[in-house]
């Protein structure tokens, strides 16, 4: 499985505990040092739980799915 395919599914299983709050992410890129840029939007946009979102939510789930992905940003 290609790891954009492997970065879909991982945003696939945390996207219902987002959208249940208003809000959802997109993925925009894979880096080539490993860097997952997504961006927040809807309610998720404006939260002030985003960062926390982010990186207990969104950054765990991918790097569960491929370990080498060193970060994840939203841009």
């Amino acid at each position: 499985m290609e790891q954009l395919e492997k970065i879909e599914i991982a945003l696939q299983s945390i996207r219902p505990f987002l959208q249940k709050d208003g809000g959802d992410v997109e993925f925009v890129e894979l880096t080539e040092d490993n860097v997952v840029r997504v961006r927040l939007v809807g309610a998720c946009e404006t939260c002030s739980m985003s960062a926390m979102t982010l990186k207990a939510g969104i950054e765990e789930s991918i790097k569960n799915a491929i370990p080498q992905i060193t970060r994840v940003e939203a841009i």
